[in-house]
């Protein structure tokens, strides 16, 4: 009771009144219960909030010296590198820091697929996640022509021009994209306002609803296993959920303290990384009248610009005959019942045509967005009885495996010049992952699956 009067009378009492200040750390740390068996791969979402934090501070120190105008936007990021005190530490961990947020981010999202935690009861905060991924890849669109180097200037160039080829409303919106004709400073100012404000104001307000979707319905873990259904003590706490704080804000403490030694290792050593995660082109001042030989995106976006690219119009000849194949086969033989076994088959005859009349670079555009806008889908698409990877069929670790490697090769391809046998490499690396979405109905429901333990387990796997 001395308690109570200390804290309703102390200064934590004071907010609490006014602000619900100790009932959110409750809600969301030291009374929310997070399953026990918690592995490795439950770093990265508490490392996706941390890059977070750091590109946001980092960015705000940035803009302090930076100039938007095309005339001295390269010198204004040579001043941060040369004369700012620190302010080459805090370029580099910006730039550094975009990379790094996309390598956490994509290991996250591979959890996500490993353990099934787009399932439900979690559709919702599998939504809100793809969602911060689009996010993020827009932002960091943005971000890459502020620099105004060689290779910004032309990626932004090649990118806008990309929103052309929409049919009926591409060239308005490739110029209202640019502000201009030509990528110029009208540009580099829009650009500006969406990566320093817009952009980052949707980003966190996507992080926050992330964060509490996720909250009102619970982690999954890696076994699937629903703790709030499980057994429960007698204050109604789920026997195999601890709380989040302090025992899992201490345990992300051990992935914090692993990533910063990584992160710090890259900037002190090597923050070009070869010149994936900065380009050499982007020391160069950005030349409307000199064309760099090799124009590719960052590494974190080469797996869908390689998607792009490998959509040529022979190519859209292959997809409209398998469309038309694939037509017959639900015709001839399938599950599909009632009204789904003609309007299926007639779609697919649909796009069959639309593939053949409108050209080829709309069709890399649909790729390159489809390939991302996909994974929304992906909680339907997923048709398995049950969620985590540990308790299906061997052969779908394989093709989880296959999918993995793929996404990789398609994403080093993208990085590589245009010859023949990289755009036919291109093409079927593309073909085997939309596949592996397109056709998760089919596979995903196919085999024989071990049974799910009624409580979390804590064996090897």
């Amino acid at each position: 009771m001395a308690e109570k009067i200390v804290e309703t009378t102390g200064l934590m009492g004071w907010i609490d009144r006014r602000f619900p200040l100790t009932s959110l750390f409750k809600d969301h740390m030291s009374e929310y219960y997070a399953p026990k068996n918690f592995n490795f791969w439950y770093f990265f979402g508490s490392l996706a909030l941390l890059v977070l934090v750091i590109q946001v501070v980092t960015g705000i120190f940035l803009v302090m010296n930076y100039k938007p105008d095309a005339r001295f936007a390269f010198e204004s990021v040579e001043y941060i590198m040369r004369e700012v005190p620190g302010g080459w530490f805090i370029r580099y961990m910006h730039s550094t820091g975009a990379s790094m947020f996309f390598v956490v981010v994509y290991l996250h999202m591979l959890r996500g697929l490993f353990y099934g935690s787009y399932r439900k009861p979690r559709e919702l905060v599998w939504i809100f996640g793809v969602a911060i991924f689009l996010s993020l890849m827009a932002e960091a669109f943005f971000g890459y022509l502020l620099p105004w180097g060689q290779m910004s200037y032309w990626g932004a160039q090649v990118i806008v021009n990309l929103f052309s080829a929409i049919p009926f409303i591409g060239p308005e919106l490739s110029l209202w994209i640019r502000g201009d004709y030509v990528v110029s400073d009208a540009t580099l100012n829009r650009f500006f306002a969406f990566h320093v404000i817009a952009i980052p104001l949707v980003l966190i307000g996507l992080v926050v609803a992330h964060i509490l979707a996720l909250h009102e319905v619970g982690s999954n873990n890696p076994d699937g296993v629903e703790i709030k259904q499980g057994p429960k003590d007698r204050y109604g706490r789920p026997c195999d959920g601890i709380p989040f704080h302090p025992y899992y804000s201490v345990h992300d403490m051990v992935g914090v303290a692993g990533f910063l030694i990584v992160f710090a290792a890259i900037i002190f050593f090597g923050p070009e990384m070869g010149g994936y995660f900065l380009e050499y082109n982007n020391f160069i001042p950005a030349d409307p009248l000199k064309t760099p030989l090799h124009i590719a995106p960052v590494w974190y976006f080469t797996p869908f610009y390689s998607m792009l690219r490998a959509t040529t119009s022979d190519f859209t000849w292959v997809l409209a005959g398998a469309s038309v194949l694939a037509a017959i086969g639900i015709l001839a033989k399938s599950n599909l019942r009632g009204i789904l076994r003609i309007a299926v088959p007639v779609l697919l005859i649909v796009i069959a045509v639309l593939l053949r009349t409108f050209d080829a670079k709309f069709w890399g555009v649909v790729a390159m967005g489809g390939a991302v806008v996909i994974l929304f889908f992906l909680p339907w698409l997923d048709r398995s009885p049950v969620k985590s990877i540990r308790y299906r069929p061997g052969w779908h670790k394989v093709l989880y495996g296959i999918f993995i490697v793929n996404f990789l090769i398609v994403g080093w391809l993208g990085t590589q010049p245009v010859i023949p046998v990289f755009t036919l490499m291109s093409q079927v690396c593309t073909i085997i992952y939309l596949a592996f979405f397109l056709l998760m109905p089919l596979w995903s429901s196919k085999g024989t699956f071990k049974q799910v333990p009624d409580r979390v387990t804590f064996r090897a796997h």
